[in-house]
């Protein structure tokens, strides 16, 4: 599929959660800004595709990403970032939300695997009552957008 495909709707998801659901297929969810995209990244979207059989990823909209990581995010626009994790084997759609967190999508599409970091716990994960289950995918090391963008600024 072409990777401007893969960047839909809430209406467009909803229809390929419902296609997935009536195949037997099992859909994983996760989220996040992903501003920089870092091995951490690849690492834990590969491991949340792993998990099913299809992976919709919701991500911050630029709004978002600001109230979430303060004025000077996003470094890089929404549009360009769904493409740049659209591109990506592991991803098969992402959605563009622009609450701080992604709960109505979550509510809406019922993933079978809720995927997150494992920074988080299991009662802290939003939306974890709408999925089937969590799953707490192993963060990568010293690997963060946080950390690259503070190397960045001292350059």
């Amino acid at each position: 599929m072409k990777t401007s495909g893969k960047i839909i709707s809430l209406k467009k998801a909803l229809a390929l959660r419902a296609a997935l659901k009536r195949r037997g297929k099992k859909a994983v969810f996760t989220n996040g800004c992903f501003d920089l995209l870092h091995a951490g990244h690849i690492a834990s979207l590969e491991k949340a595709r792993s998990l099913g059989d299809f992976l919709f990823l919701g991500l911050n909209s630029d709004a978002s990403v600001r109230r979430l990581k303060g004025p000077s995010r996003p470094l890089n626009k929404a549009a360009d970032r769904a493409v740049v994790l659209a591109a990506l084997a592991a991803v098969d759609a992402v959605i563009i939300f622009t609450r701080d967190t992604p709960l109505e999508l979550i509510k809406a599409l019922r993933p079978d695997v809720l995927a997150k970091g494992a920074d988080y716990r299991d009662g802290t994960v939003v939306g974890s009552e709408f999925a089937g289950r969590v799953a707490l995918i192993p963060l990568l090391k010293g690997r963060s957008t946080t950390a690259l963008a503070a190397r960045l600024s001292q350059s």
